[in-house]
């Protein structure tokens, strides 16, 4: 083409080349063109370009000091909290079109919920008053869900809102609820242990998380079960005081840890409760701030709410004869809730469990299809000294929490207080001769009830009454909540089992 040569001289490389520039021209011209002639004929009217630009328009104003905290608890009084200022009104936000899916629920709305949804929209009614403004918490979350779709744009298919009870969590155990979260329930066991069976409810969805554990629990049963001891049973709380000097809180450190002074502080602590028993305080000081470690029994309560109130009764015993006290918090972190701490790995928080079993020689190559030996020396490697690399707080162990935080799911337990549960050290030991295996798990901090929170709840309530251990035992009041943490603990030991036989062992040890 440069040369303006004629076809019939140009060679047989030449045309080629020709060719496929003209074939890459037409491909180009399609590929561009078809779009750019499309978006000619096709293009929107001026009318719709000017409400998409309107939508970008709404400005919300907020006036200095409009945005104000509630209690909690603001939507069971039913009323909205009055402002002494007129507040500049913002502009009501514009309901955005809800993506739709063919598997969402059908929510049959009213014309007093439409008005109701777009006063919510609008932002002149409050999301957390609807309970208290309908009188009905189901229809309360039908409203906010359906408000939350068309504020979002985007739609709640697939999070259930028929089938649950929420007039159960008012107040308790969830605020604002629009729905559910359905999480599976598998089934480990029979749990043979202190000579009786558990069917153990684990709500997970993590895959083989219950096989496994049901695979240990077959190689205890057939070793002729496993035992558990609970070496103590006491909930903490921790304030921390501060005084003028440091003096002033040793003082304080030595009268509340003296013998002579433990009887009078009892009393007005177990005042606080029917069940809460004072059982230790223990402090310690950091210059002049002193910290108090409550420890008491609560009964079959997991007892957070209930030692808390006899730490404040202490207080303000304690304000007659310090004036000069000064409570900076009845929490300081030295309880320790929710966060791994050596306190409670040495000290104990909660119910403190060590559970046992020997597993037979021929159990362990049948059914763990592993050796004793291969067992012995992977549990020290990875359990032991694996962790102590790791520079491990209480997790001297496989996977404890995966047990626990699928119990506690299941039962209707706090899933935060895994941290501290979780803390679990597993031991291994070749006996017989070498030829059967003795694991055990000592568990120092399990944080457990069978009353309060979302014990109540109904499927959390079906799962402790499966385990024998639904609510409080009248006649031996903490025993339910005692008895669940040695199930946590012989649940454990069975995933421990499991989990590390699965792990690769060489030829000549799995033999």
């Amino acid at each position: 083409m440069r040369s303006s040569s004629p076809f019939h001289v140009l060679s047989t490389l030449e045309l080629a080349a020709f060719v496929a520039f003209a074939a890459s021209f037409v491909y180009l011209l399609i590929f561009f063109g078809v779009e750019f002639f499309r978006s000619l004929l096709l293009r929107p009217s001026s009318d719709l370009w000017a409400d998409d630009c309107e939508d970008e328009k709404v400005v919300s104003v907020v006036a200095e000091g409009f945005l104000q905290k509630a209690p909690c608890g603001q939507a069971l009084d039913g009323e909205t909290p009055k402002l002494d200022f007129d507040p500049v009104k913002p502009a009501a936000p514009k309901a955005k079109p809800v993506e739709t899916e063919k598997w969402d629920e059908q929510i049959d709305l009213s014309e007093e919920d439409e008005e109701v949804i777009a006063s919510v929209v609008a932002g002149t009614t409050p999301s957390y008053s609807l309970e208290s403004k309908l009188g009905d918490c189901r229809r309360a979350a039908a409203v906010r869900r359906e408000a939350l779709q068309r504020m979002t744009g985007k739609s709640l298919a697939g999070l259930p809102l028929e089938g649950f009870d929420y007039e159960s969590i008012l107040g308790q155990c969830c605020e604002m609820p629009v729905g559910y979260v359905q999480i599976p329930v598998g089934i480990a066991g029979p749990l043979e242990l202190d000579g009786r069976e558990y069917s153990v409810p684990m709500a997970t969805t993590e895959g083989c998380l219950v096989a496994s554990t049901n695979r240990g629990c077959k190689a205890i049963a057939m070793s002729g079960g496993a035992n558990s001891i609970l070496l103590r049973d006491g909930m903490t709380r921790a304030p921390v005081v501060r005084f003028g000097l440091a003096k002033r809180a040793a003082e304080l450190k030595f009268y509340l840890e003296s013998p002579a002074n433990f009887e009078a502080l009892s009393s007005v602590f177990n005042s606080s409760s029917r069940f809460a028993r004072l059982q230790s305080i223990k402090g310690a000081i950091a210059g002049k701030n002193l910290y108090l470690r409550f420890s008491c029994s609560t009964g079959d309560a997991m007892g957070m709410n209930m030692v808390s109130k006899g730490v404040q009764n202490i207080m303000d015993f304690l304000q007659k004869d310090f004036p000069d006290m000064d409570v900076m918090g009845i929490s300081s972190n030295f309880c320790s809730d929710k966060k791994p701490a050596a306190v409670n790995w040495i000290e104990g928080r909660g119910k403190s469990v060590v559970c046992e079993a020997v597993i037979k020689g021929d159990v362990v190559r049948k059914v763990l299809k592993t050796s004793v030996e291969a067992l012995v020396e992977l549990n020290m490697l990875k359990n032991l000294t694996g962790s102590a690399m790791a520079g491990a707080l209480g997790g001297f162990n496989a996977h404890a929490s995966n047990i626990v935080t699928a119990i506690y799911i299941a039962t209707g337990q706090d899933p935060a207080q895994n941290v501290e549960s979780s803390h679990c050290i597993t031991m291994m030991e070749a006996v017989n001769d070498g030829k059967d295996l003795h694991v055990s798990v000592t568990m120092p901090s399990i944080e457990v009830g069978t009353v309060g929170g979302g014990t109540q709840l109904a499927s959390q309530s079906a799962c402790l009454n499966l385990l024998g251990v639904k609510g409080a035992n009248r006649e031996a009041p903490g025993s339910n909540s005692r008895l669940l943490a040695t199930v946590v603990a012989g649940s454990v030991l069975a995933g421990e089992l499991s989990d590390v036989s699965s792990r690769p062992a060489s030829s000549s040890r799995a033999t």
